[in-house]
């Protein structure tokens, strides 16, 4: 009887770490690229969920506090809010992406083309960039890392501890900022192509006012983009691989 007694109350106890680390965790990866799609069906993000409870559980570096509604409650919050704070701050890279492939495809004139493909809208630029994204992060290890991040995530959130507001704000006004930068830095090259095509396109007009240099541009500005999006689509996705690496080795950084 008392090892069934102590049995069991070894069990509670398991199930109850379980349960915090799930609330971190199922926020985390409701956001995290790949693995919180709108395309992934809710089983299978439980199912996900629960597979990275069990690997990240037995890692923690503390123990909750004892099972009470207070601290049921407190823990609820504040587990949850940790957990989005890192799947946010994943996902803003996601987002950076996408603003990327916006800003490309308006610069050549291609915003229009599989606007629909996804079940965000997207333009095709953008769709192929995500998806491409997506694809290169979890070939190279996203699961691992995100679990090392959580795992490590108790040490500068610990367990039960709200942020600070301001500390949050910070945080948060810095990643936006990074984010915009980094889709206008990768989407560079196609607006640097842009404004010397309008340039050329104006010197043109300007010296042969009969020609509809429109007409005879469009077919050009829509091939040159396609080009140069097969020629620039492996750096953007090699510096956006590197950036979402610092971050997840240094998430709660404010960069300036």
């Amino acid at each position: 009887m008392i090892a069934a007694t102590e049995a069991i109350s070894l069990l509670q106890t398991q199930l109850w770490v379980g349960f915090v680390v799930l609330l971190r965790v199922g926020a985390t990866v409701a956001l995290l690229p790949g693995f919180g799609e709108q395309s992934v069906p809710a089983r299978i993000k439980l199912v996900l969920v629960v597979a990275f409870t069990l690997i990240i559980a037995p890692a923690v570096p503390q123990e909750p506090p004892a099972f009470t509604i207070e601290n049921l409650m407190l823990l609820s919050m504040t587990e949850t809010l940790s957990g989005g704070i890192i799947g946010l701050g994943v996902r803003l890279f996601i987002l950076a992406l996408q603003t990327a492939g916006a800003i490309a495809a308006q610069s050549t004139s291609l915003s229009q083309i599989m606007g629909g493909a996804a079940i965000e809208p997207l333009p095709a630029m953008g769709h192929v960039l995500t998806i491409g994204a997506v694809a290169l992060a979890v070939m190279a290890g996203l699961h691992v890392k995100a679990a090392q991040l959580l795992i490590h995530s108790y040490v500068f959130l610990p367990m039960g501890l709200f942020l600070s507001p301001n500390d949050v704000a910070d945080w948060g006004l810095s990643q936006i900022a990074y984010a915009f930068e980094l889709a206008f830095l990768l989407a560079t090259p196609f607006v640097i192509m842009s404004v010397l095509y309008n340039l050329a396109l104006g010197v043109i007009n300007k010296a042969m006012p009969q020609l509809m240099v429109a007409f005879v541009g469009a077919p050009l500005i829509t091939l040159g983009g396609l080009f140069l999006l097969f020629l620039a689509a492996p750096i953007m996705l090699s510096v956006w691989l590197s950036a979402l690496d610092q971050f997840m080795a240094s998430p709660l950084e404010v960069r300036r």
